[in-house]
């Protein structure tokens, strides 16, 4: 779950939808400026909205058995589709099934609607996590940080169960013992860190209680009151920026499953330097890993990953678009030894998403 941002809250289920323009960046102690929110779109108009289909896909057989029309042309009579923009001229384009859900929290609209990707989680009409493959993205965002947490202090010899629900077995008392997780608002990135038999304790700080209760409530695969309820795991609601200033406590991992930073909400301020400097203070030695998502890591070339072509097509806003994985990736590595980049592939986002992994020492 990325951590939202405040910004015009854009209806995802209307007929005709707007949204805000992109923003571009000032430096903010980044190595590189940076823009597009994380699953709010990377385009100047960000729409993710439900449509009427063109009367042209409209036509249906209404010639049935006894003259009755099947449920599946009482569904082509409304011809309602789920449509997100992934990139400049490249849109996701599916059939909605079920609105489960709509609600608009102090933060952000949230939406649980099923799609051709199952069960999803909307919120200011971007997806953030389907059915399909929810399990992709938080297994990316959490397994490798933890194991590598091991490797650095020397104790990993770790092997998953043959099944995917089973805790993954460390040698007792060895690392990562402690976890800290910014944003998770699904609750599903807590559950992987879950599986992981060494942990003693989980922190988890989220903006959006809302959220938390949609997904408890619409989403309990993603981890729901299973979550909420183990006895290692603790929930606070609030800014996970402010609770990693004032803590005390250390981390074996810290983990940011927040949204990507634009400059006018509140997430631009954990992409910092200077924030990342705070996190490693907070990283146990030897074994301290820091992780974030990345954004869209561009498996297909955007236009919106060019600068140059929006000034040589004149074209302002678009000159002022660009991903943030190598941005954030080039940061993390002016405050750690090592930056590590890579991504998976999320069909249900339309592209490959990437995530970097930063720590000291080791090779």
């Amino acid at each position: 779950m990325k951590l939202p941002h405040r910004r015009k809250l854009v209806s995802a289920f209307s007929f005709i939808s707007t949204s805000p323009t992109s923003h571009s960046f000032r430096h903010h102690n980044f190595v590189h400026p940076i823009a597009s929110p994380r699953r709010t779109s990377t385009t100047k108009n960000k729409t993710s909205i439900l449509v009427k289909m063109s009367e042209s896909n409209q036509n249906y057989n209404n010639n049935t058995n006894n003259g009755q029309e099947t449920i599946e042309a009482q569904r082509a009579k409304g011809g309602f589709r789920y449509v997100e923009d992934v990139a400049p001229g490249l849109k996701l384009d599916m059939e909605l099934k079920t609105i489960h859900h709509t609600s608009i929290s102090d933060i952000q609209e949230v939406q649980v609607i099923d799609s051709y990707f199952g069960k999803t989680l909307v919120t200011d009409g971007k997806t953030q996590s389907a059915e399909h493959d929810e399990f992709v993205y938080h297994e990316s965002l959490v397994h490798p940080a933890l194991f590598w947490s091991a490797l650095l202090s020397g104790t990993a010899s770790s092997s998953p169960s043959s099944s995917p629900s089973s805790s993954l077995r460390h040698p007792p008392g060895t690392a990562p013992k402690s976890v800290f997780i910014g944003g998770g608002g699904e609750l599903a990135t807590a559950r992987e860190v879950l599986r992981h038999s060494t942990i003693s304790r989980l922190v988890m700080v989220d903006i959006d209680p809302q959220v938390i209760d949609v997904c408890k409530r619409f989403l309990p695969e993603w981890g729901g009151q299973a979550v909420l309820d183990h006895p290692k795991f603790q929930l606070v609601v609030g800014d996970a920026h402010k609770y990693l200033m004032e803590t005390k406590e250390t981390f074996d991992v810290i983990i940011m499953d927040i949204s990507d930073p634009i400059e006018a909400g509140p997430g631009i301020a954990l992409y910092t330097q200077e924030f990342y400097r705070r996190a490693k203070e907070l990283l146990s030695k030897p074994n301290g890993v820091f992780v974030t998502q990345a954004g869209s890591a561009d498996f297909v070339p955007h236009p919106h990953a060019f600068p140059e072509v929006g000034r040589e097509n004149g074209d302002g806003d678009a000159s002022r678009e660009t991903t943030c994985f190598a941005p954030i990736m080039n940061t993390l590595a002016t405050v750690f030894d090592h930056a590590v980049p890579y991504s998976c592939p999320v069909a249900s986002f339309g592209e490959d998403w990437g995530f970097v992994m930063a720590f000291d020492g080791g090779e």
